[in-house]
């Protein structure tokens, strides 16, 4: 296999190389670390690379694996490079949540999923940019620079996990962690090309900080295959004491679901979300797609779809109160962030959208008394280029913005879970991704269906010409 095609090959599988000492820790970390610096100056998709501590590590790792009598023993993603969005904490390295005032502000902590992918086995290579307080679906904070879509660079690669999603993309680590308040794992994923996994609310802790938005944001895996995302979640889930809220842990685990059959569902689909209804022509022409495969595959379909018109308020200014208790003043924040700042927002308006989001999403999960599934777009158009919307007032650019995102927020309002999966790919080359979303703590179901997909469907991306040679 040569070092093009080891930097492609799926996390699961190198992590299965490690233990069958074909590669060690150590040449993969370097692979991974070489790549990083010939591609990411023109993607910008690392804030920080954390070279010497991830060669550190990877160093001690492979004089584990020479040591140890069972590599079969070791944790599940032994020796596997990974990266951390810059939203969260990683002990010794900068956390700057995008705020390029706070670039060099040093992380004393680790995240509870930080802990979590440690603890399996990854050895982390640095900070993946985020748009500004992860406030944007594209990842152009300012004093940064902008990330790029590997399949063109002219494009975004979504926000505000838009670093992670085009380091995975790009083979500059084979799996990352995200984050989700309004579509930012899924959108990044449809972007790029990815399998995103949005889990519901409780899933995956967000230890040792408490939850600034009445838990419409979560942790998700970014990958290239359904069963390497569902791997990571596998990873990232589980209670950590304190937890104002958290499930059960699932009957089975969340991989071996990719190995099972979906049973025959009932689906609803729509290729847009009421009241939006400018969804672009590829986006409609591969739900529709994606419908009749699923119809192929003994699947019960409806086109059926809730309105979010009455969340479409309140989700704006939950959103909006995100930035003034992020606690960073408004001169150091982007235009359309200070906007949001100097609106203010007072604790009865900021109760009074909970309140209503809550009304709301008791309607939506009731939807899914009658449905198994709902298939939709992820985003209602393609990619935009980066810097097209940077002209705009902070007025225009929300309203671009919300007709662009539109099927996302009501699932981190509600909490339900929610992923991505490509399935086309459009003259321009960049990737169209479909959003499957399902019943409340229904993620087995999610994933089975996905594999399903992904199996069935004759469609596969190659590798981003800017990043294979």
């Amino acid at each position: 296999m040569d070092s093009l095609d080891l930097a492609f090959t799926p996390a699961l599988d190198l992590a299965q190389l490690i233990r069958d000492r074909s590669i060690s820790p150590l040449e993969l970390t370097q692979l991974y670390l070489k790549r990083i610096e010939k591609y990411n100056p023109q993607l910008g998709s690392f804030f920080h690379v954390a070279a010497e501590t991830a060669f550190q590590e990877a160093k001690e790792k492979t004089e584990q694996l020479i040591k140890t009598s069972d590599p079969n023993s070791l944790p599940p993603f032994f020796g596997v490079p990974t990266a951390i969005k810059d939203l969260n904490a990683v002990a010794g390295m900068p956390l700057s949540y995008g705020v390029a005032a706070l670039k060099e502000d040093i992380a004393s902590y680790d995240d509870g999923v930080t802990m979590q992918m440690k603890e399996a086995g990854f050895i982390i290579l640095g900070k993946t940019a985020t748009s500004q307080l992860g406030s944007f679906p594209y990842t152009e904070p300012p004093g940064f620079s902008p990330a790029r879509n590997p399949w063109h660079l002219d494009y975004t690669p979504g926000g505000s996990s838009g670093g992670a999603a085009a380091a995975v993309a790009a083979a500059l680590c084979p799996i990352a962690q995200g984050s989700d308040g309004g579509g930012s794992v899924r959108g990044p994923a449809a972007c790029c090309g990815l399998v995103g996994i949005k889990p519901t609310r409780g899933r995956i802790s967000n230890a040792p900080v408490g939850d600034y938005q009445s838990g419409i944001s979560s942790n998700g895996p970014l990958a290239r295959t359904v069963a390497d995302a569902a791997a990571l979640l596998d990873v990232m889930s589980g209670y950590i004491p304190g937890d104002p809220y958290w499930l059960p842990s699932p009957e089975i685990s969340f991989l071996e679901a990719t190995k099972q059959e979906s049973r025959s569902l009932k689906i609803a689909f729509c290729d847009h979300i009421p009241p939006f209804t400018n969804s672009e022509t590829i986006v409609k022409e591969t739900v529709e797609k994606t419908a009749n495969l699923l119809e192929s595959l003994g699947h019960s379909l409806e086109i059926k779809c809730p309105s979010v018109e009455e969340l479409i308020d309140p989700f704006v200014k939950i959103w909006q109160s995100g930035i003034g208790a992020s606690g960073v003043p408004s001169n150091l924040l982007s235009p359309l962030n200070n906007w949001f700042h100097e609106q203010g927002l007072s604790a009865g308006e900021y109760l009074q959208a909970v309140h209503k989001i809550q009304i709301f999403s008791r309607q939506l999960v009731a939807f899914f008394e009658d449905f198994d599934v709902l298939l939709l777009p992820v985003y209602l158009h393609q990619p935009i280029k980066v810097g097209q919307w940077a002209h705009l007032s902070p007025e225009e650019t929300l309203d671009k913005i919300m007709n662009w995102i539109a099927p996302c927020p009501a699932f981190n309002a509600s909490g339900l879970p929610a992923m991505t999966l490509p399935m086309a790919q459009d003259e321009k080359g960049l990737p169209v991704g479909v959003q499957l979303v399902g019943k409340p703590a229904d993620e087995l179901t999610l994933i089975r269906l996905a594999s399903q997909l992904e199996k069935a469907n004759n469609f596969s991306l190659s590798i981003p010409s800017s990043v294979n040679h």
